[in-house]
């Protein structure tokens, strides 16, 4: 058995983990980093950047669908072979050898491949052979997709968010099982390729939205262009040569049976942290089977263990694995001094069509406080323009001060409005000073300007009645 000593081992090689290296290697040569499995991130490989490869190559063949509102005639025919090999040959090519290079630079001895598990605190066993005792530990080991049990008849169709990418030709039809970001950004750009799509959800709900007007809208939205059934459960699998059935019980007890040629499962994912062994690190769990996690600091628990990116459970999100890695590095270099780090605003967006995007405190997080929420429907003068004038928006502000809390958006190039918006969160600006920006006609960013006069007004009128009420109290 050989034995490595080390100050800082780093478990995972994605976006996370080699955040956590680059920041550790400049202040010391005592660290290592291990990769269970091929590199290239969750981004690169199976996450943000192919599944947008697809996306636009539906987003096309949509566009030829729908061009006869414009008075364009027009016609094509999906290939699904050239679209795939065309979505691999981008990400492999472009994204995947990017990040590939980078770990090519990294010395020899900071590299070490196999499946990482604690023996006891303080020490690692990688594969079979070697021993990793360092005095930190930063887990960036990511996560993979859940599966349910009650698909194990069918395995053989389906594919998830790591696999799905792989297939050779458009599949004829498929079940998509969740209604989170992946399921719907996957579904809706299966059906616009062709592909006879079907989605089952499970709590009736867009879950990033958490207004119920902002709910409902969204299913009602996607619902005109996707067969959805929103709320049920899957109640049984069975495979014949016609395909995989699906047996699904909707919540008003009607039962559905469809046979689909596969089946994507994208009902969430999964930590890996539960191959590590980590009870023999010492660490301690919450009574649910939780690891606990200081999300200022990256922490767990008491001990010199600090956990990062995906496999966190918190934001599986490029940009907070990248701060998450930064973060769990600073502190474990700090140790046993931790420096709590001010997080960024949340920012998650959904590329369906129309988009989704929550932006700061969303209204769940409000609803029990006192706030005013300006609101319009996505209808400037550009969505009109473009035919897309589905969805709204919602700003949440402090009554008192006027700053901009968070924001819940539904519609067409949401992405651009909600950056804006997290822009404005993220330095505490109030309305009045979102509104001095010029905005220029005819543009999406109309829209905000015209939601923030609208929460303008509502905020004068929320004035104006306080005054009243005092002068009430007073008398």
């Amino acid at each position: 058995m050989k034995t490595m000593n080390v100050e800082y081992a780093i478990i995972g090689a994605g976006t996370s983990g080699l955040g956590a290296y680059s920041r550790i290697r400049r202040k010391t040569d005592s660290v290592v980093m291990i990769q269970d499995g091929p590199y290239g991130t969750t981004c690169a490989r199976v996450g943000c950047m192919p599944s947008k490869l697809l996306i636009t190559a539906a987003d096309y063949a949509h566009a030829l669908d729908t061009s006869e509102f414009f008075g364009v005639t027009a016609g094509g025919h999906v290939d699904g072979r050239k679209v795939l090999d065309r979505l691999r040959r981008e990400r492999d090519h472009r994204f995947v050898a990017r990040n590939l290079s980078y770990v090519e630079k990294i010395p020899a001895r900071h590299k070490l491949e196999g499946q990482a598990r604690f023996i006891q605190p303080g020490c690692l066993r990688v594969g079979e052979s070697i021993d990793v005792n360092a005095e930190k530990f930063i887990v960036a080991c990511g996560s993979r997709p859940a599966i349910s049990e009650v698909f194990e008849p069918v395995m053989a169709r389906v594919v998830t968010s790591d696999t799905v990418f792989e297939l050779e030709d458009l599949p004829s039809s498929i079940a998509v099982i969740g209604m989170g970001v992946i399921a719907l950004e996957l579904g809706q750009a299966l059906h616009r390729l062709g592909v006879e799509t079907t989605i089952y959800g499970r709590s009736g709900k867009i879950n990033t939205l958490t207004n119920p007007t902002m709910q409902r809208e969204a299913l009602d939205i996607l619902s005109t262009e996707l067969d959805i059934y929103p709320s049920g459960q899957v109640m049984r699998t069975w495979e014949d040569a016609e395909g995989a059935w699906i047996e699904y019980q909707h919540s008003n007890g009607q039962r559905i049976t469809k046979v689909f040629d596969k089946v994507l499962v994208a009902a969430g994912r999964v930590s890996n942290i539960d191959r590590l062994s980590m009870e023999r690190a010492g660490v301690e769990f919450t009574e649910t089977g939780a690891k606990k996690i200081d999300p200022q600091t990256m922490r767990c628990s008491d001990q010199p263990i600090f956990i990062a990116g995906d496999a966190t459970d918190h934001l599986p999100l490029w940009h907070e694995a990248y701060d998450e890695g930064r973060i769990a590095a600073d502190n474990a270099m700090n140790y046993p001094e931790p420096v709590p780090a001010e997080r960024r605003p949340p920012l998650m967006v959904f590329f369906t069509d129309p988009q989704i995007a929550i932006i700061g405190q969303s209204f769940r997080q409000l609803q029990d406080q006192e706030i005013v929420i300006g609101e319009l429907p996505f209808e400037s003068p550009r969505h009109v323009v473009w035919n897309k004038v589905k969805g709204r928006i919602q700003v949440y502000l402090d009554p008192h001060s006027g700053v901009i809390l968070g924001a819940e958006l539904l519609g067409y190039q949401a992405e651009h409005l909600a950056h804006l918006l997290a822009l404005a969160i993220t330095h505490g600006m109030t309305t009045e000073q979102v509104l001095s920006m010029p905005v220029y006609h005819p543009c999406a960013e109309e829209l905000l300007r015209d939601v923030l006069i609208d929460a303008r007004e509502k905020l004068e009128s929320y004035s104006v009645k306080n005054m009243s009420l005092s002068s009430s109290e007073s008398a």
